[in-house]
This record gives structure tokens, sequence and C-alpha cells, in this order.
């Protein structure tokens, strides 16, 4: 959601959604039914939350009477919720689920009558919400405002009957307030979080000049004078160390840091989706960019070029993480991406990268080949260099010579040698082929054919003795034959070497725990989706839903689709040097080729996926 300023109102008022629970007399429970729950002024105690859970029917007597004698022994600093939920105990109702703390808070906002809300900090505009309150303020009342509208303020709280704060603040933002129940964890940690990245990007703009003249100017005008923010600014490290960690919290994939014309963007892609983090002054993000360039080794007063670095951390779990850097000089100033490598995709199998049992088989025919060429294509970000990786940490055997070349080297792996393509003392794809020929390689992946020198010098390897493994861009797996006789490649060379090719997607998958079935898809949609191949409906399709595992999207995770072509006999007669693409897809699908949407529908009938994300993904099918 995107938040705005609040306007200043003639009287302000207070209410609850849906219903309002505080205009009632004193002690008067605020929601009928709930009188065990608390009372005005007092906070939430967890033995009367046992016995409206017992009420309920959530809670047998005998786990009724275990978990009061625990709370006596509990802090009171401790909130009720969270003792209890600590006590991990199971729901008497069917199917008997763990009474987590998500679950007790959820369960508690409906008997006090509020909306209860998971917190997204993707959802929120911090720089607004800290408007609200101090930080002091927030962490006194045990509150934290999430969303400020037009006349309206939206403040969680866990403890719905402490109502003191409200008609003050009321009356000092002059907008109205509605309440909502959140975790109180999340409240205690995010009211640290918000305030704290706030105030750091305050006194990051307060220690540096806004320079307000157009940034386009700048990128021409190097000789300028004016005070920047320092990228060494404790504030600044600050908010770099946030936007990191937080990076890896949503299970982010890239981290994109983009200037406009007043402000700056901060930005996550998740799941293959990018969706706004926050906004900051223009100058505190150029300071930004600048402390990542200074961590990646990059150079940090060159703003013209672009330039490339990788920086290695750690997460808070302790594990490490590698981050790709690129930045891009634009118009309103320097963009910066930053690439995030999960170690753990090292070890995932071909099953958790979306192999089925047929396409797994004959991928392991493909680069279980002594020599010859295997090509992976697609867009960027469509996880070629995810499938070479888990391809050749299968093939690296201690029997075997396993080199890469490599721009950049996209995740450091001791089982196989990789070397970094070096344009600056020319050394390119092709003149790190030819070096890797003299150390005696039984395996060799080349991490792009860019040009006909690279292409000709992997079609040496080929013809040498070497398996050649390497990647394309080309929408599907039959244009890889002509994309290579555009780079110049003889049609004969592509006949002897080329063993087959590999095109593939990325589409998201179903969050497991929210997914409902019951989605629709009429025998048209079916029809066009699988066209010209057959194949019967499915009877159960899954649709997304959206809960807190999946931050209410409906997928978590991502699968690969795939489309594999094994160069027979029939498709090497027809690569001329003006070959039909046509003929040769048509030959390709009647010799066994499964399109990409074939392997979408497929993952569809499974349930792992949905009809749009095939259709937003996978080309149509040409015939």
């Amino acid at each position: 959601m995107t938040t705005t300023g609040f306007l200043p109102m003639n009287a302000a008022t207070i209410s609850d959604s849906p219903a309002s629970a505080i205009e009632r007399p004193p002690g008067e429970s605020p929601v009928a039914g709930a009188v065990l729950l608390g009372k005005a002024g007092r906070r939430v105690q967890v033995g009367d939350l046992i016995e409206a859970l017992v009420a309920d029917g959530l809670l047998e007597d005998a786990q009724g009477v275990k978990a009061a004698v625990y709370a006596r022994l509990t802090t009171s600093e401790q909130h009720a919720l969270v003792s209890l939920a600590q006590r991990k105990l199971r729901s008497a109702k069917p199917p008997h689920r763990t009474l987590d703390l998500e679950t007790l808070t959820e369960w508690f906002a409906g008997k006090v009558g509020l909306d209860y809300v998971h917190i997204d900090p993707l959802r929120v505009n911090l720089s607004k919400v800290a408007e609200v309150m101090s930080s002091q303020y927030a962490t006194r009342f045990r509150i934290l405002p999430l969303e400020v509208r037009p006349g309206e303020v939206v403040i969680a709280t866990a403890e719905p009957f402490m109502t003191d704060w409200m008609p003050e603040l009321a009356q000092l933002l002059r907008a109205d307030i509605r309440r909502v129940v959140a975790n109180p964890q999340d409240i205690t940690r995010y009211i640290a979080e918000f305030f704290s990245l706030a105030k750091s990007v305050r006194d990051a703009q307060k220690n540096g000049a806004i320079n307000n003249q157009n940034n386009f100017e700048q990128l021409v005008e190097l000789g300028r004078s004016g005070k920047n923010v320092d990228a060494n600014d404790q504030h600044v490290v600050t908010i770099v160390d946030w936007l990191m960690q937080y990076a890896f919290d949503q299970r982010a994939s890239d981290i994109h840091l983009e200037p406009r014309r007043d402000h700056g963007v901060v930005r996550f892609r998740i799941d293959g989706v990018l969706h706004n983090v926050y906004q900051v002054p223009a100058a505190v993000l150029s300071a930004m960019t600048s402390r990542i360039k200074l961590l990646g080794r990059m150079d940090v007063v060159e703003k013209r070029r672009p330039q490339d670095g990788r920086i290695k951390t750690r997460g808070q779990s302790g594990r490490e993480v590698e981050l790709r850097l690129s930045t891009l000089p634009t118009v309103f100033g320097e963009k910066l991406v930053m690439r995030i490598f999960d170690p753990d995709v090292l070890l995932r199998d071909f099953s958790e990268l979306g192999f089925g049992d047929e396409d797994r088989s004959l991928w392991n025919a493909m680069v279980g080949r002594p020599n010859g060429i295997v090509l992976v294509t697609g867009p960027t970000g469509s996880g070629k260099t995810t499938t070479l990786y888990t391809t050749l940490k299968q093939l690296a055997t201690e029997e075997v010579n396993v080199c890469t070349v490599e721009d950049p080297i996209e995740m450091i792996e001791p089982s196989f040698n990789q070397m970094q393509v070096l344009h600056g003392i020319e050394l390119s794809f092709a003149d790190g082929i030819r070096a890797l020929m003299r150390q005696d390689p039984d395996i060799i992946m080349v991490g792009e054919i860019r040009d006909l020198e690279t292409a000709e010098m992997a079609v040496q390897a080929a013809l040498t003795g070497h398996l050649v493994l390497s990647t394309l861009h080309t929408n599907d797996a039959p244009a890889a034959i002509t994309r290579l006789l555009d780079l110049g490649v003889p049609s004969y060379l592509i006949s002897s070497t080329v063993v087959g090719v590999m095109a593939q997607r990325l589409v998201r998958t179903l969050c497991p725990h929210c997914k409902e079935e019951g989605a629709e898809i009429s025998d048209s949609q079916w029809k066009a989706l699988i066209s010209p191949f057959r194949a019967r409906k499915p009877d159960r399709v899954w649709r997304a839903v959206g809960c807190l595992e999946c931050r209410m999207t409906g997928y978590k995770g991502r699968s690969g689709i795939y489309e594999l072509l094994l160069l027979t006999e029939d498709l090497k007669g027809l690569i001329s040097d003006q070959p039909d693409p046509r003929k040769i897809r048509s030959t390709a699908i009647r010799n066994g080729l499964r399109p990409l949407r074939l392997s979408g529908a497929q993952k569809i009938a499974q349930g792992l996926t949905t009809l749009e994300e095939v259709l937003r993904n996978a080309p149509p099918i040409e015939h």
C-alpha cells in the first residue's frame, strides 16, 4: 500500500474496526462475550487468555491448567500472548494446529473486535509513519504507526485495553485514529527498526547538502563544488547494513537503488517481481551507493561509466552471502543493482529446480557425452546459471577436470576451477577458452557465447574432445541454431558439435501453506495453452490465496519449466546456411520436443503454479 500524509481536520475521532472498542462504561469489555480478556487500563493477562481459549473450545481444561501454572512463572515484562505462545499448545479443534504467536494474535484480535494485521515492512512508508510520533512515545505505549492516510492514521497495538494515549494523540494529530492488533514481538522489533532507520536518514540528510540542480547536469559538470553526504557517515553505514539484512530476510534476489528527479527509490525483487521498499532523499541515496561501491572495491569517484563489483558478507544466521554489484549512469544519477546469490543454490538437486523425470533423464544424457556443446538458453534471470552450476557440481568428480570462464563469476565453488573475464587486460571469453585448452580440461563451462570468436573457440574445444557447456540469449531451444548461424558459425560445424539445447524459464510456485483448490480453467483456455498438443484438462486446479508465509502474495519460491532439444539426425539434416526455423521447430516437435508452455501446463496440473504464471513467462507455442 502507498501511504500519504494526513490532512488536518476540525474534529478528531477515535475509532476501531470493525467495531469501536473504546467509548464504553468503565470496566466493560470492548466486545460482548469477551469479558475474560481484560479491563480498561490494564495489560492483557495470560490467565484471562487461557480462560477465553477454553471457553472457545481451543484449549482443553488440562492444557489450560498447565498453561496457567506456567503463566504465574512468567515475568510481567513479557506480553501475555508471547508467554502463551511459548507453551506451543495445540488447538483442541481439528486439524489441531499449534497455537503459535500469529495464530493467537489473530484470534485475540477477533475477540476484542479489532482488525488483525501482519506487519509487512514492504507496505509501510517509513518516513511518513515516523513523523506521527517519537520513538520514545511508541516504546512507552507499545504502539506502532503503520499507515498515514488523508484524515486517518492506522496504529498497531497488542494492548487494546490500554487507551490513555488515544485522546492525546488524536488531539495532536487532528486526525482519526484507527487501531489494529498486531503481533507484539513484531511491534517491539519494528518500533526499533522503523524509527532508527528514519532517524538515520534524517541525520544523514542533515550532514550533507542536497543538490537541487538537474542530475544530468551534475554528470557533465565534474568540477562543481558542494557538500555531499559522506559515504562513511555512521548513519549511512546503518542504512546500508539494514538494507542488506532486510533483503536477506525477505528472500530478495536483487536490490535496486534507483535515482529519480527529486528522491531515490529502493526496490527488492522477490520471486521475480519488484516491490517498492523505501524512498530516500537523493543525497542519501547517492551516499548509500558510494558506501556500497566502497565495500565492493569499486571506483567511488567514477560515476560516468558502468562498473562491476562484488561483496561477500554474512546474514543474521551467520551464513555467507555473495552480492554482485552493477552500476549504471542515468540522467538522474548513478543506479546500482545488487544481485544476491544464495549459497544453498549449489546444494540443490534437479528435482528442486523443477526438472521432471523425463527432463532430468534427457538432460543427463546430453551432459553425459564425452564431447560436444550443450547450450542453455533464456532471458536474463531465467535460472540458466543455477542450472549450469548444479550440473557442474554433479559432473565435478575427482576423475575429471572442470574449468569455467565467466563474466563475472556468479558463485565461487571450490569443486571446479573458475576464471574471470577481464576486458581491461584483454582477457576475453575466447582468450579464456584458449588458455583453458592448455590446462588439460575435461569439461569447460563458458559463461555466455556472445560473439563469433567465442563461438569458434567453443566449437574448437568440442572438436578436440571436450564437453562444453554455455548459454545463449534466445526465446526457445530451436532458435539457438539460427543464433549460432547469425554469429557466423558454419552450419556443418553446428551439426557436428552441438549435442543439444535447453530453453528455460522460472515461474512462481504456489505457497503450500495457503493454496486452495477451486480455480477455473475453461476448455478454450486450456486448449489455447497447449495447442497443437493434446492433453486432458486437469480435474483439480489450484489458485493463489495469500498468507503470512508468502507475504500475502499466494506464491513462495520459483520453479523451472524446460524445453529440451536433442539434435537428432533429422534435425542435423535441416541445418544449412539458410535454414527454415519453422521446419526445424516442427521437426523437433515430431522428435519429442515439449515446448515451455507444455512444461508449464504439467506444473499447473500438479498444483505447483497457475495459468497466469505460465502465460506470463512462457512464450506461445509456434506451429
